[in-house]
């Protein structure tokens, strides 16, 4: 086993295709496929399953995988802490971003990269909170946005911003309420959580940080929530409350980056007040390079003036 058979098999597991490997390593596929079996020799056991539309892992293949993302992430931080000693960021840094974060600020990190940092890499990968949260601990992801993480002992957390919590409605017409008898009219600038349960949600599956905070609260306040529609993606449940689905329950600055902002109503949520808290997070065990001091300067500076919010950065 070696590092460069370790490289090819993690290109092709993440590939699904030799021949797609093939291209990107920009080596010849029949060269790629002996460096792979050999690798199967060298274990004694079958890495990788061929399928008509291309490879899958084994159930031996997804632990080595594991352990070659690590391996070769070691690999990158030694050379990187060797050329640290200059003080001069080099290497590769893989960022994590929620999709709803990662449509605003991968072109402007991407932009700011190269222009400050031409000796490194910059690799971008997108999921859930929780996931880039697993990305970290494993050592796949360096650094990474996440909403509302809970406290880790392998994992190092910045809070970055804080935004409130709103019903979020189609500005086109008031909010889309279940019936309820005569009301006292009163102004429309807030909205008491007791009240959630009149409104038809859309808001993402329970894995989503957002719903557990929301979910929480409403235990504590003894009322359920009205579901209508489960959505994963923060812009599709922006699509379907500006068409009249029902409401959401988001941050301003989820609407901000919606490219629609004006399309939407929206209301704080009130009597409790809640806050969902975007942080940086890293590592607990790994050094911090030159090259991820330099990504996590980019990354607040990035949220603060494209996203808003109340800043827990220093000035």
């Amino acid at each position: 086993m070696n590092l460069k058979q370790l490289e090819y098999f993690v290109r092709v597991a993440e590939l699904g295709s030799f021949s797609k490997a093939a291209l990107l390593l920009d080596i010849a596929q029949p060269a790629l496929s002996r460096q792979v079996r050999l690798l199967e020799t060298d274990l004694r056991c079958a890495l990788l399953q061929r399928t008509g539309r291309g490879v899958v892992l084994t159930e031996a293949g997804k632990r080595l995988f594991d352990h070659s993302i690590g391996i070769l992430q070691l690999v990158q931080q030694a050379r990187g802490d060797l050329e640290a000693r200059r003080d001069e960021p080099t290497g590769r840094v893989v960022v994590g971003l929620p999709p709803s974060l990662g449509r605003v600020l991968i072109l402007p990190l991407a932009d700011r990269f190269r222009d400050t940092l031409p000796k490194a890499r910059l690799t971008v990968v997108e999921g859930l909170s929780t996931h880039i949260i697993e990305w970290i601990a494993s050592g796949r992801v360096d650094i990474g946005l996440v909403l509302n993480p809970e406290a880790q002992a392998a994992i190092d957390i910045q809070p970055v911003l804080d935004e409130p919590l709103c019903l979020i409605s189609p500005s086109s017409h008031r909010p889309r309420r279940l019936a309820t008898r005569a009301e006292t009219p009163r102004a429309e600038t807030q909205m008491p959580f007791a009240e959630l349960p009149q409104y038809p949600l859309v808001i993402p599956e329970r894995t989503h940080s957002i719903r557990r905070l929301i979910e929480a609260q409403a235990v504590l306040s003894g009322i359920k929530l009205n579901v209508a529609w489960e959505v994963s993606s923060v812009q599709s449940i922006l699509d379907l409350v500006r068409t009249g689905h029902g409401n959401a329950v988001l941050t301003p600055g989820a609407v901000r980056v919606s490219g629609r902002p004006r399309a939407f109503r929206v209301r704080p949520l009130t009597e409790p007040q809640l806050f969902s808290k975007l942080c940086l997070a890293t590592s607990a065990h790994k050094p911090t390079t030159p090259l991820l001091r330099r990504v996590t300067q980019m990354l607040n500076s990035l949220v603060l003036n494209r996203v808003g919010g109340r800043s827990h950065i220093k000035s």
